[in-house]
């Protein structure tokens, strides 16, 4: 690690088990749609447009995973955030991506004659473009 830290073996899993958490793009789409605030379960499903078995499965894996905590009012449930750090984490990982992504566009982009403008592309001889 940068910090000089050296994460234990048990350190190493813990980390390890939030990575695999947020691996999944459902649950990516559920911390999101919490990140205004508490939603009940269903608007949550409604948001989403899933199955409510689907998103309490999901639910059930952050809420262990303790990235959301649950509150039961009658007989709704309510989620809400309860690391807010999983969101700068978020940022970081879409920040390099879209780093990865635009030096690769770059790459593909054809080269800029000295008069500034992109050469057009030419037909082939053979008559397909």
């Amino acid at each position: 690690m940068k910090n000089g830290l050296k994460l234990s073996d048990g350190m190493t899993e813990l980390v390890a088990q939030r990575f695999r958490l947020l691996g999944e793009p459902m649950r990516l789409r559920i911390l999101q749609a919490l990140e205004d605030g508490e939603l009940p379960v269903s608007e949550i499903v409604n948001a989403l447009e899933s199955s409510q078995p689907n998103i309490s499965k999901h639910l059930q894996a952050l809420l262990q995973g303790g990235l959301i905590r649950r509150r039961r009012e009658g007989l709704n449930i309510f989620y809400s955030i309860a690391d807010p750090m999983v969101f700068r984490l978020c940022d970081l990982v879409c920040s390099s991506a879209a780093r990865q992504t635009r030096a690769r566009l770059a790459e593909l982009e054809p080269a800029t004659p000295s008069n500034g403008r992109r050469e057009a592309r030419r037909p082939s001889s053979s008559g397909r473009t």
